[in-house]
């Protein structure tokens, strides 16, 4: 298995407001996870630190004694990122400065062989198989919701002036809806997690196309060069797995 990861300015913020955390060779679970400071709001860049280290810290305290069941698991990871929410939360009622502050999270865990992500928030996981590319996640987010609704075609939501507005978040609400997501691992299959900094600048197929003729490495700084080319409106990062 290969991991990488990347995290990049952009070509307009004066901060990086994303943060990431791979797993290393000591770590006892394989975990992987990109969060996005939620733009707009106050201490991005501490909201998204707090939500990775907090869940971290879930994953170092509870996840050896954890019974690796689907359900099991399943439960876990609500828990961990629900724990990282009242850590933010708790933090931005300490700090006036920091009022208001939250973040995306999305999660990935390898184990039994199969992929375990949780998700609140616009940022992505996909996964590249067979020379196929599928978006896993789907964001929480306002034009989403409207294309759902048929009030706003697929095209016509990528570049809506309200693409950016999230209906859910880590930070907000002491109560918060977390999607989780299984899927089987094949010998092969790529992982990706990115922060929307990525995908409002690339295309799904220009994230295939990257991945499949490249390792992951060059893939990954490849199109946050492409990313910053096309304008680096945003931070940009990536994790990318391969198993």
């Amino acid at each position: 298995m290969m991991s990488n990861a990347v995290s990049n300015i952009g070509m307009v913020r004066d901060k990086n407001e994303d943060s990431f955390y791979v797993s290393g060779c000591d770590d006892p679970y394989k975990l992987y996870i990109v969060a996005d400071g939620m733009g707009g709001h106050n201490a991005g860049e501490i909201a998204s630190s707090l939500a990775v280290d907090a869940a971290k810290q879930f994953f170092d305290k509870y996840y050896v004694s954890l019974q690796k069941t689907d359900d099991m698991i399943e439960k876990f990871i609500r828990e961990a990122i629900a724990n990282s929410n009242t850590r933010v939360l708790n933090e931005s009622q300490l700090h006036i400065d920091e009022s208001g502050m939250g973040t995306t999270m999305t999660l990935l865990l390898i184990e039994n062989n199969k992929f375990y992500i949780g998700h609140i928030g616009d940022s992505r996981a996909y996964l590249i198989r067979n020379n196929t590319i599928e978006q896993i996640t789907e964001d929480h987010s306002l034009v989403t919701q409207m294309v759902k609704e048929g009030k706003l075609s697929i095209a016509e939501a990528k570049y809506h002036p309200l693409k950016n507005i999230i209906t859910r978040a880590i930070g907000v609400d002491m109560d918060i809806n977390i999607d989780v997501y299984i899927r089987q691992a094949v010998q092969g299959d790529i992982v990706i997690l990115c922060t929307d900094g990525l995908s409002n600048m690339v295309t799904d197929a220009e994230i295939l196309e990257e991945y499949t003729k490249c390792d992951i490495v060059t893939a990954s700084n490849n199109l946050v060069e492409c990313s910053n080319a096309r304008g680096g409106y945003d931070n940009i990062t990536i994790v990318a797995v391969k198993c």
